[in-house]
């Protein structure tokens, strides 16, 4: 009977030991899924003002149909203040009939595609009003919650990054009254 009695509570401390194991395993599954539910499927979260981590350009990135764009809502003017942000153009357009547009509300991005199984932004063209070329772009959030776009030519290796920290209203109006 003895014997019974170890055999009946060897089995039943065996079934809570799976049971505890079991529950163990899905704690430790859980835990690794959740941050990645935060941090992915959320195409939208480029979605607004984003300034220049050198404090010289504010975009606006917006959604259109299925794709993201850019457009400009400030420049930093200081280089030449002859030149005041809202008059200046795309001088430097390739094309002769597209010179006269101002850089103010220009749109430099465009197509970009949220790839879900990367958690970034690809397949999209950025515009360079600067040199007036354009060039394969996408684009992604660093950990710190920093936009990183990253204009290329033919391959990533061979491109340039810009880093944008999201604002909520624009540094550059001033309430008067």
């Amino acid at each position: 009977m003895p014997g019974r009695m170890v055999f009946i509570w060897a089995l039943h401390f065996h079934f809570k030991f799976i049971d505890m194991m079991k529950i163990f395993f899905l704690s430790v599954v859980m835990i690794m899924l959740v941050p990645q539910s935060f941090s992915q499927n959320n195409p939208g979260q480029i979605i607004g003002r984003w300034m220049s981590t050198e404090n010289n350009l504010e975009v606006e990135i917006y959604k259109v149909g299925g794709t993201y764009k850019a457009k400009v809502l400030w420049i930093d003017d200081s280089d030449d203040k002859t030149r005041p942000m809202n008059t200046r153009c795309d001088l430097r357009n390739p094309d002769e009939a597209l010179r006269k547009r101002k850089i103010i509300g220009l749109v430099v991005m465009n197509g970009l595609i949220y790839n879900k199984e990367n958690n970034d932004w690809e397949q999209g063209k950025i515009y360079d009003p600067q040199h007036g070329k354009d060039w394969n772009a996408k684009a992604s959030l660093t950990k710190g919650g920093l936009l990183r776009v990253r204009g290329y030519w033919g391959f990533q290796l061979l491109g340039k990054d810009l880093l944008f920290r999201k604002i909520l209203a624009p540094n550059y109006l001033t309430i008067t009254k």
